[in-house]
């Protein structure tokens, strides 16, 4: 969401800061009448909101109050002719994000406002992961070892240590640092994700620590790093394994000093970050081949929590074919399925290499493809069958040559992480595309990685 919203009683200088932002694909409208903008705003999906302070009708203090009365989300920027450290503490007290002053230096509006937008994003996406850790997505089972996690997730939550999660792809890594991070006392803080495998060796560092303007090529602009961004927060770095170990050697720092440097600046940054990490990778294997470095992974796994893979608790998945059943039922608008007991059984049988997530698609597949209220062994064994089963299938339940062929794209990618126990660049590799085009096919369909 990149929808940004202005009010300001001069025509003029709404349209040249829609014009800049406009230039840098954000989405902008703006209204010179604050009780027409506030009704706007709040009947709007905005990211961040322009505003002025000295304003005929209405000054801005007022409007941030009716606004944030209504909308918690939306990042506020104060701009005005008449700047003053007075209005600036008063405008921040009073929930704005940030405050800059006319004239606008165009540079320091798009800081401000790409800092406004994440922060918004930020706050999008953590209320999500809190409907979810209360609703749809929360950890599910009634296995022994889904017990234990569950009460050291309660004991170590309110800490405020690392806490270094193991698990096989599709276990369920993330989900486990988004419940220690919503049972902290940093809750209502950022939740910020790294996925060090989804991120070229050459911009890690940048991404985690932020950069400069100028650089190094291509640093068009001022970064803020995910360090900075998780300031008084959480920040999950997952897949901590494929981190090289230059950038290792950065994060050890910065977990030590409690402070970061952006690439290209000389300025140390205090950061209050509660580190959690996740690998679907022997780390010690890995510290004995150097690709890890023996001390950061001991800075990592004071706490440490290993997720077994799903073959080893199969007394989890009716409840999880349940919740899953439920959840796609919500999302494609349907009736809830059934499954007979044979079919559970069955499904209790499969050797889920790509664990929790593997099962969860199988079981949008079923839905997708199975026009039936009750599904029975027979109707699911055919999915199972390589060959023009399955294909005939999604022929007959498609309505047009374009569904067809997506639903036909979304089954054999799924088929080929499974096949590659969900290693990104192997899949990438065979299905002859690039990393990033994979992501976001995966994007595309809600073949969600990190469930």
């Amino acid at each position: 969401m990149n929808s940004i919203f202005i009010i300001d009683d001069e025509q003029a200088i709404c349209e040249s800061m829609k014009m800049i932002l406009e230039f840098e694909d954000y989405e902008v409208s703006y209204s010179t009448n604050p009780l027409q903008g506030i009704e706007q705003v709040l009947n709007g999906n905005y990211s961040a909101l322009l505003l002025d302070i000295s304003m005929p009708e209405m000054n801005g203090f007022e409007v941030i109050k009716r606004i944030k009365e209504k909308n918690n989300d939306i990042s506020i920027i104060i701009i005005s002719a008449h700047g003053s450290l007075d209005n600036a503490i008063r405008a921040t007290k009073l929930g704005a994000f940030d405050f800059i002053e006319k004239p606008i230096d165009r540079d320091k509006l798009l800081i401000s406002i790409r800092n406004a937008v994440e922060q918004a994003n930020l706050l999008i996406e953590n209320a999500k992961i809190k409907k979810q850790l209360t609703g749809n997505d929360k950890i599910l089972g009634k296995s022994k070892v889904i017990h234990n996690i569950l009460t050291l997730i309660e004991k170590v939550a309110p800490l405020d240590t690392r806490v270094l999660i193991c698990g096989d792809n599709g276990t369920g890594k993330e989900l486990v640092a988004q419940a220690i991070h919503m049972n902290s006392s940093r809750k209502d803080k950022a939740f910020i994700e790294v996925n060090c495998a989804a991120i070229p060796n050459e911009l890690i560092e940048s991404e985690l620590f932020g950069h400069e303007k100028g650089s190094f090529t291509g640093a068009v602009q001022q970064r803020i790093g995910k360090f900075e961004l998780a300031n008084k927060g959480t920040l999950f770095l997952d897949e901590i394994g494929d981190m090289s170990v230059q950038a290792q050697a950065k994060v050890l720092k910065a977990i030590e000093d409690g402070k970061v440097e952006r690439v290209g600046g000389s300025k140390k940054i205090d950061v209050d970050v509660r580190i959690l990490a996740a690998t679907n990778k022997n780390l010690i294997e890995e510290i004995a081949k150097g690709n890890f470095r023996e001390d950061l992974y001991h800075r990592l796994n004071v706490i440490p929590i290993n997720i077994p893979p799903l073959k080893e608790r199969i007394e989890d998945i009716p409840i999880l074919i349940d919740q899953f059943t439920s959840d796609l039922a919500e999302k494609y608008k349907r009736v809830k399925i059934s499954f007979t007991e044979d079919a559970v059984k069955f499904l209790q049988t499969r050797n889920y290499t790509g664990n929790v997530r593997e099962l969860r698609n199988i079981i949008e597949r079923i839905v997708i493809i199975i026009d039936k209220k009750i599904v029975s062994q027979k109707d699911i064994e055919p999915l199972f069958i390589s060959g023009s089963n399955t294909i005939d299938y999604i022929i007959n339940e498609s309505n047009s040559f374009q569904e067809f062929k997506e639903k036909a794209e979304k089954a054999y990618i799924i088929k080929q992480l499974e096949t590659n126990e969900w290693n990104i660049s192997k899949t990438a590799e065979i299905l002859d595309i690039q990393r990033s085009h994979l992501y976001n096919k995966m994007k595309k369909y809600g073949i969600e990685k990190g469930e």
